[in-house]
């Protein structure tokens, strides 16, 4: 019943798969992925720690005995996108780099009115009639076919009575100027005359 003076002198390292092999310390990281080219080894603990975010042992480091060890493949880097600086350019350049981004924006925002024109060539309208309007064209159309092109007409006549979703979901009302500048009048009393000055 004595001491054991010796103890395990092996670390454990295991693959993606779950194939297990032992090695005997002293060893490397490097020695044991020599064979296994694009392979990394992380640390059971540092994997159990910080999960995705383990980092991989250095080459020059030595297994830890009974400690375990995964091997794993490095995933493949991409490369990263190429950003232009505009520190180091000339303004013929960036006038380019300008003209390209508008005409590849452009050249989507054509496609996708392409692909919105080869729909049905249905079109949502809005309309603003008065009830008894309605009900009275209902009454004088022999059927809904009828009537619904008799209220076209009057639309037509009427353009304030139209209202049609633009681009972008807002409703756009046809008819109708926009907000116009208003003009008032203040009468300002000095000295005896009458001033009217304008203001917008």
């Amino acid at each position: 019943m004595g001491n054991s003076l010796g103890g395990k002198r092996s670390s454990k390292v295991m693959k993606i798969n779950g194939e297990t092999f032992k090695l005997k310390t002293p060893v490397t990281a490097e020695e044991v992925v020599k064979d296994y080219p694009g392979h990394v080894l992380l640390e059971s603990e540092a994997v159990k720690s910080y999960g995705v975010g383990a980092k991989p042992l250095f080459p020059f480091q030595k297994l830890e005995p009974n400690r375990l060890y995964f091997l794993v493949e490095l995933p493949e880097e991409r490369v990263p996108r190429r950003v232009r600086s505009g520190l180091n350019m000339s303004a013929k350049d960036r006038l380019e780099s300008l003209r390209l981004s508008r005409r590849s924006v452009s050249d989507l925002s054509l496609l996708k009115h392409k692909s919105e024109g080869s729909k049905s060539g249905a079109v949502r309208v809005k309309m603003r009639i008065p009830k008894a309007e309605v009900e009275r064209l209902m009454k004088e159309g022999e059927n809904e076919a009828d009537a619904a092109h008799k209220i076209m007409q009057l639309c037509m006549v009427k353009p304030q009575l139209l209202h049609w979703k633009g681009d972008h979901g807002s409703a756009v009302a046809q008819g109708f100027k926009g907000r116009q500048r208003r003009v008032s009048f203040v009468p300002i009393n000095e000295g005896g005359s009458c001033q009217i000055p304008v203001t917008s």
